[in-house]
């Protein structure tokens, strides 16, 4: 299945995907990938199948229609290809391809002792020696040191720029090896913004506390590097044929200058400058060669090749923040879907109540009126649940320890919920240990984890024969662990769905629930050290523990699932 990922414009973050075999492009409704761009004719252009791919067909855009920065009225399109319609930018994807012709049946290994086997050792070297090489270049000898200098210094671009997600962090790691591989006195990167236009995005000095130095560079030579999308050094412009005397550089002071393209895949993305602003010159063969400075044809195809590698690194960067962007959207509408559904629903409730309330006191009739009053409270309690579940779960946080009684806390729990599982018919037993000790929690924290567990189990065992919820503590003292359990007869747990229950807005109980309780209840354990098992059978009910060790092994920060599945 091919697809387009949007990765600029109103709709950035999107993905559309297709398999039929014409796939219309347009700001109207009609068309299958619909672009909110107002620079976007109504019917832009057509996706058309051919063989195994797509072509692009425009249909006589406004604006025109642009494949890897060049205008087109058809072109066939091939995987990481750049669909540019209007201001909105679309990074086309074939998705399977045809599976290259499998020859790994014809590698055979011979066995130690096979006759066939004359392979003898000459020499050997540590893995880690070559990186060690390229790295410290000059501990090689001969011509391997010659050869491997350059090699070091793009081999340091990847490892310095590989790991960097941030565009504003990556850029200067570039100009830190610009300066490092061409001792440069001034340093600059210059990207296109939305309009093509080009910005400073870094800049380098080698005194930048100096006096306040202004950085002029030319933009004959930057206009130059761009529409050739050559990289070149300048000394004396006049002495370059390729700048007429009126765009000398002279005046700017500038000795010596290298200006590369920082190419992307398919396009040019900005510049990379480099100047010395000082420093001798010595004119080549009684002068008439021009001067030759310090910058070489070594320094300059180093130089396009750290902005060859820049320009990946700037994309790569952009296309993961728009993954990222993307998915966070994805949470978000996955977010506002499923709260939008809980709260209509409390909101219903309140509505009936209300208009419950409503009638008897038209009527006045007080139990009609108690009725509904009865089912008001009941939906503000569950705005009240939800609110607090989700600002529990929003964020990381320590919890508030202090010494507290934790049969206390249990009790409390029961006490709240003990209506609620008599309108049920469930029994709420609660056992609390006589030996229990003052342990160090957070109590609030404490009670919110059980009420949600409790109120699960509670939910869990209406309707079955002689319902009941026992709520124990036990204190483990070989292992420093205060212990709470909560056992029901209710209907259990399937072995497959135990993962699931602790997954946000995973909810089996429809309407009823919001899929916020257990999730919140394992973070809030998980961030006093702790974790929840549980034991369960369809059928026979569940039992959830919560061990809560007083000798803290983790914080948010370090917060792990904290579930355990036991038989």
């Amino acid at each position: 299945m091919a697809s387009l990922f949007v990765i600029q414009g109103a709709d950035q973050g999107k993905r559309f995907e297709f398999q039929t075999t014409t796939v219309a492009l347009g700001r109207d409704n009609s068309n299958a990938i619909r672009l909110h761009d107002t620079e976007v004719s109504r019917r832009h252009a057509e996706l058309r199948q051919d063989e195994d791919s797509y072509r692009l067909i425009d249909l006589g855009s406004a604006n025109g229609t642009y494949v890897n920065g060049q205008l087109v009225s058809q072109a066939p399109l091939h995987s990481g290809d750049r669909l540019q319609l209007g201001s909105t930018i679309l990074l086309y994807h074939e998705g399977a391809t045809r599976p290259a012709r499998d020859l790994t049946a014809r590698v055979d290994l011979l066995a130690r002792s096979s006759p066939e086997d004359r392979s003898a050792i000459l020499k050997s070297i540590p893995s880690g020696e070559g990186s060690r090489v390229l790295r410290q270049p000059e501990a090689a000898a001969g011509w391997l040191k010659e050869r491997l200098a350059s090699l070091s210094v793009m081999y340091r671009a990847t490892q310095a720029i590989s790991h960097v997600l941030e565009i504003d962090a990556l850029l200067p790691q570039i100009l830190e090896l610009v300066f490092e591989s061409i001792n440069a006195d001034r340093g600059a990167i210059l990207l296109k913004d939305e309009a093509g236009q080009l910005e400073p995005k870094a800049v380098r000095l080698t005194n930048p506390d100096g006096p306040d130095e202004r950085m002029t560079i030319s933009k004959t030579i930057v206009d130059y590097v761009l529409e050739q999308g050559q990289g070149v050094i300048t000394t004396d412009a006049p002495a370059d044929k390729r700048f007429s005397p009126a765009q000398s550089i002279v005046d700017y002071h500038i000795r010596e200058a290298i200006c590369v393209p920082i190419q992307g895949r398919h396009t040019t993305l900005g510049v990379l400058y480099a100047d010395i602003q000082s420093g001798a010159m010595v004119l080549a063969n009684g002068g008439k060669d021009g001067p030759r400075g310090k910058f070489s044809q070594d320094h300059l195809m180093l130089m396009v090749a750290i902005g060859h590698q820049a320009g990946l690194a700037i994309e790569n960067t952009a296309f993961y923040n728009a993954k990222i962007q993307a998915e966070r959207l994805a949470a978000v509408g996955q977010t506002i879907a499923t709260l939008s559904h809980h709260i209509k629903n409390i909101l219903q409730g309140i509505r009936g109540g209300s208009y419950l309330i409503d009638m008897g006191l038209n009527d006045k009739d007080e139990a009609i009126v108690r009725r509904g009053w009865t089912i008001v409270e009941k939906n503000q309690t569950k705005i009240y649940n939800l609110v607090m579940d989700m600002l529990s779960f929003s964020k990381d946080r320590e919890p508030a320890l202090e010494p507290a009684d934790l049969n206390e806390v249990v009790t409390d729990v029961a006490e709240l919920m003990h209506s609620r599982a008599e309108e049920l018919g469930v029994k709420l037993v609660t056992r609390p240990c006589a030996g229990m000790p003052r342990v160090m929690i957070d109590p609030e924290g404490i009670h919110r984890a059980l009420l949600n567990i409790v109120t699960n189990a509670i939910d869990a065992s209406e309707g079955q024969p002689e319902a009941t919820v026992t709520i124990s503590t036990e204190w483990v003292a070989e292992m420093t662990t205060a212990r709470i359990r909560v056992a029901d007869n209710g209907v259990g747990i399937d072995e497959a769905d135990v993962a699931s229950i602790f997954q946000i807005f995973a909810s089996s109980k429809g309407s009823r629930g919001t899929g916020l309780g257990l999730p919140v209840s394992r973070k809030i354990v998980a961030e006093h050290g702790g974790n929840i098992t549980v034991q369960s059978q369809p059928g026979q009910g569940a039992t959830f523990v919560i061990d809560l060790p007083m000798a803290r092994k983790a914080g948010p920060s370090e917060m792990t699932d904290g579930l355990t599945m036991m038989g």
